[in-house]
């Protein structure tokens, strides 16, 4: 009998859910949404296409399920912290995990919330029950703080997403004085831009802390 030569090749990981879903991740992060495709998150896991439809039902079923594993990661108090820095813990993560994963922005609205969505917005609504407010001002809070998180993010998505270059013409304008004797204000602000990065303050930790403030004070009114 003939021996075995050579190394022993590894067997290949079972297909699961968990890996298709990884996998799909990994091809939104690099090349974003719209390269996801049946097609290439099978080649990406070196199967046939059809093998997928064993662990997910369709595409959809592939974006709910990438965009509730992208808020599992959105850290969660587990309790014991006063409401404020609960609520920071949660706005502050939520808010690196969806620069992160730029594409779970646009998808946070999918018609079916799994767990992981639910379980962060409960946490959150608790947070605000838990700390004495009423259900009314809740129910505005949780919109506010909604709010704060995902614009705040949209901009900082977009501002990244901006081609430096497109703006060279309007920029010099700017550093010439062009535009300082109607639009002083504006001026200054954009010369600030281009003059610091500004990294002795975090805005948007800045303003998470103003908006908590405020809150504070309304529940105790």
């Amino acid at each position: 009998m003939a021996r075995e030569t050579g190394a022993r090749t590894e067997p290949r990981s079972r297909l699961s859910r968990e890996r298709v879903l990884g996998a799909a991740i990994s091809l939104a992060d690099e090349a974003g949404i719209e390269a996801l495709s049946m097609r290439k998150l099978a080649k990406e896991l070196g199967v046939e296409a059809m093998s997928l439809y064993n662990h997910v039902a369709n595409k959809d079923d592939v974006l709910d399920g990438i965009v509730d594993t992208a808020w599992g990661e959105i850290a969660i108090p587990t309790g014991g912290a006063d409401w404020k820095t609960a609520i920071r813990e949660i706005a502050i993560s939520a808010h690196e995990t969806l620069l992160r994963h730029a594409w779970a922005f646009g998808l946070s609205m999918r018609p079916r919330p799994g767990p992981a969505r639910l379980r962060y917005g409960d946490s959150l609504l608790g947070c605000l029950r838990n700390a004495g407010f009423s259900k009314d001002l809740t129910y505005h809070a949780y919109h506010i703080i909604e709010s704060y998180i995902m614009g705040y993010t949209f901009q900082v998505l977009s501002f990244q997403a901006v081609d430096p270059e497109q703006f060279e013409d309007v920029a010099a304008g700017f550093l010439r004085g062009d535009f300082s004797a109607e639009y002083p204000h504006f001026t200054e602000h954009a010369l600030q831009h281009m003059e610091s990065d500004h990294d002795d303050v975090n805005a948007y930790e800045l303003g998470l802390d103003l908006l908590l403030d405020g809150l504070e004070k309304l529940r105790d009114s």
